[in-house]
């Protein structure tokens, strides 16, 4: 390494934040990012460990080459560490901007609590790459004849298009909404990350031969049928978007709504997106007190985006105990631990109340306007004595998915399924019960990570591109 000794002389730093007061006011990015000096010191951290778990499947599905990269940044060889980056991560500006780095978790300096800031040089990275043009549009430089449909363009969906482009098949990307990226675009906040992110990779693969297809929701508008006769092979990659019924007394009651479509109609004003004409009527948290059900990242960009609308007040309900503020490193590590964790949109002021369950949901006039709620134990039993109400303008139901959503292209193509709702396959050659068919991402695995989706589309590309042509140089 350049600097041995670099973990024992510099403190962990990572990129600072705008003050909260200031960046409620916007749905920009807030970061700010360290300077080339202290990126420097940052990279100079890494141990170069006989055995970096911050590589492995417990710190970084996509083995993201991190000890080499940082090496690279100390040496101030930018444009090297960007080919690194990209040699396994097709997409490391939405990673390093969304991922929730288990790298840094399963870090050997994380057993003293202070990780080198894998995640804040990732970015800085990526972003460099294409603020000085290194990233360009690889087109495969023959064509091999063979056609591949890919349903869904998430992480997972645009990973696979990608690579299966680059050694030449004829890819088509069919897109239900109007412009490409999944939640990555309609879930997920501009706050934790512009599209314009997404736009350019979109640029970058239609220059790679990539064709997207919007407004096609195969199964509904297009028949399933039709594109399998068309192609040498389908991917189904279009997520786990049924939501999981609480089945709630009240849950009828207007102002009461899952966590999805406030996001989505929120990110669709902030992208100038012109709203369906379905007669969804608009949510908007502004000037009303919100309760948000559930204690993952999806409730906490309704917290975010409700204090951007200019909510009175957000209240976060999870029903698991308070975390301990630091894990026990030595029956954790390299392990993703359970401790107290705040994300930035909890940090801008919302109440947050553990060991919480909600009962039912009290209105007036067909209103919302309370949340019965009781304490509960590490059994999540109600404990007597302990129920207490919430006023609420607003409720969002964000306690995770159920699976994919069955109604459309999952009936009509009649994969088999597991018992988590979610399409089966195995992560070797990603296969369903149709041979034909394949299936990456969310819609495979389950409600999880971009940087799984990531992995799984790119397998998955290798996977269809052996069968297609007996042998593959794809990475896996």
């Amino acid at each position: 390494m350049g600097k041995v000794t670099g973990f024992l002389e510099f403190d962990r730093q990572e990129q600072k934040y705008q003050l909260a007061a200031d960046r409620v006011r916007h749905f920009r990015e807030f970061t700010l990012p360290l300077d080339e000096h202290d990126l420097k010191k940052q990279a100079a951290r890494c141990m170069d460990c006989g055995i970096p778990f911050c590589h492995g499947d417990t710190g970084c599905p996509v083995h993201n080459q991190i000890p080499d990269w940082n090496e690279l940044v100390f040496q101030s060889d930018w444009e090297e560490a960007a080919r690194n980056l990209h040699s396994t991560n097709n997409f490391p500006e939405f990673t390093g901007r969304v991922c929730p780095a288990p790298c840094e978790e399963a870090c050997t300096l994380n057993l003293e609590n202070q990780p080198v800031a894998i995640k804040t040089i990732e970015q800085a990275i990526a972003d460099r790459a294409w603020n000085a043009g290194w990233v360009k549009p690889e087109p495969a430089s023959h064509r091999t004849g063979k056609k591949v449909a890919i349903i869904g363009s998430g992480p997972a969906g645009l990973a696979a298009a990608q690579q299966l482009a680059r050694v030449g098949h004829e890819v088509h990307v069919f897109e239900r909404e109007p412009k490409a990226g999944g939640l990555l675009r309609y879930g997920i906040p501009d706050f934790k990350m512009e599209k314009r992110h997404i736009d350019r990779r979109v640029k970058q693969m239609e220059a790679e031969g990539v064709r997207f297809h919007y407004g096609v929701n195969v199964g509904v508008t297009k028949p399933l049928d039709e594109l399998t006769a068309e192609h040498d092979a389908v991917l189904f990659a279009g997520g786990a978007e049924d939501p999981r019924n609480p089945q709630l007394p009240g849950q009828d009651l207007v102002g009461v709504h899952y966590a999805m479509p406030f996001l989505v109609q929120s990110n669709r004003r902030v992208g100038a997106e012109p709203m369906p004409g379905n007669g969804e009527q608009p949510i908007l948290a502004t000037a009303k007190n919100v309760v948000v059900i559930g204690g993952g990242d999806t409730a906490s960009d309704c917290v975010g985006t409700s204090f951007r609308q200019g909510a009175l007040s957000v209240t976060q309900l999870d029903i698991r105990p308070r975390p301990p503020e630091r894990e026990d490193k030595l029956s954790v590590w390299p392990y993703w631990p359970t401790k107290m964790r705040t994300s930035s949109s909890q940090a801008e002021g919302a109440e947050r109340e553990f060991q919480a369950a909600t009962l039912r949901l009290e209105g007036k006039k067909g209103k919302v306007t309370g949340v019965v709620c009781t304490r509960v134990d590490e059994k999540r039993q109600p404990i007597p004595g302990g129920e207490f109400v919430l006023p609420a303008d607003l409720v969002f139901l964000a306690i995770g998915f159920a699976g994919s959503v069955r109604k459309g292209l999952l009936e009509e193509s009649g994969v088999a399924m597991d018992k988590r709702g979610n399409v089966t396959a195995n992560t070797v050659d990603y296969r369903t019960s149709n041979e034909k068919i394949y299936a990456a991402g969310d819609m495979r695995r389950g409600q999880s990570l971009v940087v799984w989706a990531i992995r799984e589309g790119r397998q998955a590309a290798r996977a269809i591109d052996e069968a297609l042509m007996g042998a593959s140089v794809l990475p896996r």
